[in-house]
């Protein structure tokens, strides 16, 4: 099978892990246990829910002023521009804050898809969308990231599901991919792999 396009996740994936999503939490008041950040505002009124997004919308910021670029993305992405393989960027982050991080690093991102744009991972929405955008089948496709979400999300959408193991909790999100790589430039194996099996 050729792979025509890969979509990446931004935080963490592109980019070096920043975040600390517990502290964030318990700035905007929640329980460091509660669920992922994005769902919890959702339920939240409308006082409350804009004083969070002022907390998250400062700290996705300071993540992009401060990002640095995982080892071989660069490499990465130049290479699958060089073989005409589509390069998406799917983040439950906003779209200004991914290309935000593709001026500040002089990257090339061929489409984004960010949280304004529709349902968020693990919602299948951003994989089908970027495919569409691309012309190009989901089998055909590859997800990578360093969460869980990517892979349900690429999982679902009948995508090829990449783990970045860069995370504390990668050991039991790996269960979820299809492959598991330790640095991003193993995509470019996974590709040649699929290319060959073809052949």
């Amino acid at each position: 099978m050729t792979i025509k396009a890969v979509i990446f996740d931004l935080d963490g994936t592109i980019t070096e892990p920043y975040f600390d999503f517990d502290a964030i939490r318990e700035e905007m008041g929640l329980d460091r246990n509660v669920g992922p950040i994005w769902e919890e505002m959702e339920k939240m009124n409308p006082q409350r829910r804009k004083r969070t997004e002022q907390i998250l919308h400062f700290h996705e910021q300071r993540a992009v002023e401060e990002s640095t670029l995982n080892d071989g993305t660069r490499e990465t992405l130049s290479r699958l521009g060089q073989a005409g393989i589509h390069i998406g960027i799917l983040t439950r982050n906003r779209k200004e804050n991914a290309l935000a991080v593709a001026k500040m690093h002089n990257l090339q991102f061929d489409a984004i898809v960010g949280r304004e744009d529709g349902p968020v991972k693990p919602d299948t929405f951003g994989v089908l969308e970027l495919c569409s955008k691309f012309g190009v089948k989901a089998a055909e496709t590859i997800v990578v990231g360093d969460f869980l979400f990517d892979l349900q999300c690429a999982n679902a959408a009948g995508a090829i599901s990449v783990l970045l193991k860069n995370n504390k909790m990668a050991d039991e999100f790996a269960e979820h991919a299809d492959f598991t790589i330790e640095k991003i430039s193993g995509v470019l194996e996974i590709i040649k792999e699929k290319k060959e099996s073809v052949n």
